[in-house]
């Protein structure tokens, strides 16, 4: 069977990861409610604390050029994004959404790192407050998920 002897689609098992995080400070209430249920997950799921580095930027828009400097150093498993946006009454967000996106992906594909993207888009505070913390716990299991599926098959 294709792909039986590789990592499992579900392989959470973390310890041995090394986990980089970008959070974005812009609505930061809702920011560090998600880094703190994400760090909390990559913990439970066996990430030893002192492999995980978390990092703070500004806003969205920066989160890819940190990511891009960590995925530099060629010392990390998976990376993860958290940030959120929220809709405004101009074409702001929908600028700052999709150019954060981009720049994700760019990364993640030209390093051939997973990127974990737990950037909330939503409509008003109370959208981000209803998800801040699944989104975070999400976070660090697509992390160690994608890890583990990407060095079964390097």
């Amino acid at each position: 069977m294709f792909g039986a002897d590789k990592g499992s689609s579900q392989d959470l098992d973390g310890s041995g990861l090394y986990i980089g995080i970008v959070q974005a400070r812009f609505n930061s209430g809702i920011t560090s409610a998600m880094a703190t249920a994400c760090k909390d997950e990559l913990l439970r799921l066996g990430v030893q604390e002192k492999r995980i580095t978390h990092l703070e930027v500004p806003g969205a828009l920066e989160i890819p050029i940190a990511l891009q400097a960590l995925a530099d150093k060629n010392e990390f498993d998976a990376l993860i994004a958290i940030g959120c946006i929220i809709r405004g009454e101009t074409y702001h967000f929908e600028v700052v959404a999709n150019e954060m996106a981009s720049g994700i992906m760019r990364v993640a594909l030209e390093n051939k790192i997973p990127i974990a993207n737990e950037v909330l888009t939503v409509e008003n505070v109370n959208q981000a407050l209803a998800r801040q913390d699944d989104k975070g716990r999400d976070a660090a299991q697509v992390a160690v998920e994608m890890a583990n599926l990407v060095n079964a098959w390097a």
